[in-house]
């Protein structure tokens, strides 16, 4: 991600629409999880720390990145033990396993997301789970992307495929950010079109939007976390995983709030 970003996403990830929706969706899926009082959580590639303050509802929080800019930003909120490290090869944080990693929108970063996957698998408790947010569909490929360092967006069967290939297995994987797609999708390609995208503009991509139109698309956005529980979405900007290792027991998830699997 551009070094631009960073003090930007530090001052707005608490409020801004996009970010806090995300948050609440993937609480939701945590929250199912039956994680033990005592449960360890990871968050590979934590950014400035947007998601301490919710994941340290959970458990305690062990979290790093390999951009010291980010690290700065998160050390500095005092929720989590923050370390430097990358992925698949330097996970700090000694013989230390987990309950639940979470990778949101990090994924796509990475030149190989099979190892990444694999790796982290390695750190998981028997009984533990990789819950995953990732950008959805390769034709909606835009500048933002771009000034994010994205690899690739993927697809529900792409998304498994990585995660499978990775020794995890799939409990659930399904878009989320549909009711907005159509906007997304229509101003991403109008763009394109245009000819309008520049991969260095990273600065057009940090827009807080006023008080009243970020109030209206976090309600809407941050509602689909209870429509996720009853069906299944055939489109978003974004997809949500969550895998566990191939030799879990199913009793790792509570079966009922995955029945749209």
């Amino acid at each position: 991600m551009e070094r631009e970003l960073y003090p930007w996403m530090a001052e707005v990830e608490e409020q801004h629409w996009w970010f806090a929706s995300r948050r609440a969706i993937v609480e939701r899926f945590i929250a199912r999880l039956d994680l033990p009082e005592d449960a360890a959580l990871l968050e590979p590639g934590c950014g400035t720390g947007g998601n301490f303050a919710m994941l340290a509802r959970h458990g305690r929080v062990f979290a790093m990145d390999a951009e010291t800019d980010a690290l700065r930003f998160a050390t500095a909120l005092g929720i989590a033990e923050v370390a430097c490290g990358s992925l698949p090869d330097r996970i700090p944080f000694g013989v230390q396993d987990f309950d639940l990693i979470l990778m949101s929108d990090v994924l796509e970063h990475l030149d190989d997301d099979v190892a990444a996957l694999r790796a982290l698998k390695s750190r998981l408790k028997p009984q533990g789970s990789v819950l995953v947010t990732v950008p959805a569909m390769q034709w909606l490929w835009s500048g933002h992307d771009q000034a994010h360092h994205h690899r690739r967006r993927y697809s529900a069967t792409t998304l498994r495929s990585v995660a499978q290939a990775g020794g995890l297995d799939v409990v659930y994987v399904g878009y989320f950010n549909f009711i907005l797609f159509p906007i997304v999708a229509a101003v991403r390609l109008t763009e394109r079109l245009m000819n309008r995208e520049k991969a260095s503009q990273a600065s057009k991509y940090t827009t807080m939007p006023s008080r009243p139109v970020n109030t209206i698309l976090r309600r809407v956005f941050s509602s689909e976390r209870h429509l996720l529980e009853v069906m299944r979405m055939p489109f978003g900007i974004s997809l949500l995983m969550l895998a566990r290792p191939s030799s879990a027991s199913s009793s790792a998830v509570s079966a009922s709030f995955y029945r749209a699997h």
